[in-house]
């Protein structure tokens, strides 16, 4: 749809950025912290480990008076669950409280409101080793965890996000460290853990709901766009497939409190299907989310299974591989540039992705990651160029407004990152922020942080609220 005239950002949009506890705090094992899967996970050779991270744990005053001199409006972070509960349940930790506390008073201080991130890949180990989500007990212990933001953060932070990326962590469990990829039949040990997730997910709504009556609550899943690699009538229904297994799956259940149909018989022809307790139903279906946050970077692309042994394909370290067989396979798609990672770049499939989400849940949406990684380099005289990610940015940035003007309600874009951080596969030498924090993979050099072009550009266009983004 061509618009004459396009909608302006609505008054009191949260312009920010995000980050992810394990990815940018450091401080791994200090002040009481226990470890968490992410601490105990291999790293890819050549890259560094979380440990210290950009050592926001100790920097964050610094960090923060950034993100405010860049004029945010809201600032996206994860809690590390390690921090407050070391062994994932039991006793509390008073230091985790307090650092928490800090950051979040130094966030209101300087005018930017929180949005809480309550899980972010960083499962406690202790818990992992009784079963992590394969075990029930884990949903009590998130529902413990949850109780304890509520109680402690709840009267500054409004906005609570309940799990990142739950889609990635079943369709990828063996990457992120939440399954054991030697099972007998992994994947239907993935989907049991994401029963459990969703039903600790409701929870989690219901609780913050009774206890935060003003509060405000919503799933963070990775939500994009499925094609069909062609008009074929298989590959269209492949690409049905295909949203159904990784996008409608988690956003029905989050709103609607059931499972999608088609995902169910899925379930069933693949032998996947979870075991359900007494009351789990009764749980999903009483719990409601306020809006949807989502984090898109690339659409996919998807053909008819051809069951030969070439469905499973990589797209990209966004995606890893996609595929398989009897359901779908993976395909590339001709009609988009690809970047120096394999992830295709389609701006246009953010809008089509917006637009898909708001038909079909009618919910307020916030963008919770929408970023490009690259291996920025620190120039004589502290410089560090990155127009491509401006570029990248604002492409995505016009098509969110095309779908603002299209009848979408979006009250919030918080880009990753806010600063540099560890990349999940790529370690500290694949950067997204839009401040360069002055480390390599193995020499922590001084951690300084440096303004990058992207932050000037950042700053006048969340001072015109959107207005100006050449």
């Amino acid at each position: 749809m061509k618009h004459n005239k396009l909608k302006p950002f609505p008054k009191g949009f949260f312009w920010g950025g995000s980050t992810s506890a394990y990815q940018i705090e450091g401080a791994w094992n200090e002040d009481g912290k226990g470890p968490s899967v992410i601490d105990m996970a291999k790293y890819p050779e050549g890259t560094t480990d979380f440990k210290v991270a950009s050592d926001h744990y100790h920097h964050y005053k610094e960090d923060i008076s950034l993100l405010a001199e860049m004029g945010y409006k809201a600032y996206r972070f994860s809690i590390a669950w390690t921090r407050l509960y070391p062994n994932g349940s039991g006793e509390l930790n008073p230091k985790g409280i307090e650092f928490y506390n800090n950051l979040i008073n130094e966030i209101v201080a300087h005018g930017i409101e929180p949005i809480v991130t309550m899980y972010h890949f960083d499962l406690p180990y202790a818990l992992q080793q009784k079963g992590g989500w394969s075990n029930r007990e884990t949903i009590d212990a998130f529902e413990v965890y949850a109780q304890t933001l509520f109680e402690n953060f709840g009267d500054r932070v409004n906005y609570w996000l309940t799990i990142n990326e739950q889609n990635m962590m079943i369709l990828h469990g063996d990457a992120i460290g939440t399954v054991d990829p030697n099972l007998e039949n992994p994947k239907k040990e993935l989907y049991q853990q994401n029963h459990h997730m969703l039903v600790a997910q409701a929870k989690a709504m219901n609780l913050c709901h009774q206890m935060l009556p003003n509060a405000k609550i919503g799933p963070a899943p990775n939500i994009v766009s499925i094609y069909p690699a062609s008009s074929k009538p298989e590959d269209i229904m492949a690409a049905h497939n295909y949203s159904a297994i990784r996008n409608w799956l988690y956003l029905d259940m989050a709103v609607f409190g059931r499972y999608n149909a088609t995902a169910w018989n899925y379930f069933q022809e693949k032998g996947y299907v979870p075991t359900i307790l007494d009351g789990d139903m009764e749980v999903l279906a009483s719990a409601n989310p306020d809006f949807i946050a989502f984090n898109y970077y690339t659409s996919q692309t998807v053909a008819a299974s051809e069951e030969d042994g070439s469905d499973v394909g990589h797209t990209g370290d966004q995606h890893i591989t996609i595929g398989e067989p009897g359901v779908y396979k993976g395909a590339t798609n001709p009609n988009l540039k690809k970047n120096e990672f394999g992830w295709e770049i389609d701006p246009v499939g953010f809008r089509n992705t917006l637009r898909e989400i708001y038909d079909r849940y009618n919910l307020p949406l916030i963008i919770t990651e929408n970023g490009l990684g690259a291996f920025d380099k620190l120039e004589e005289g502290d410089v560090v160029n990155d127009p491509y990610r401006i570029d990248f940015l604002r492409k995505h940035i016009e098509q969110m407004q095309l779908a603002i003007t299209d009848g979408v309600e979006v009250f919030g874009f918080c880009p990753w990152s806010a600063i540099d951080l560890i990349s999940t596969h790529q370690g500290c030498s694949k950067r997204y922020g839009f401040i360069f924090v002055n480390r390599d993979e193995f020499d922590l050099k001084d951690l300084r942080r440096i303004r990058k072009q992207s932050f000037y550009w950042y700053k006048e266009l969340i001072a015109t609220n959107g207005e100006k983004l050449i």
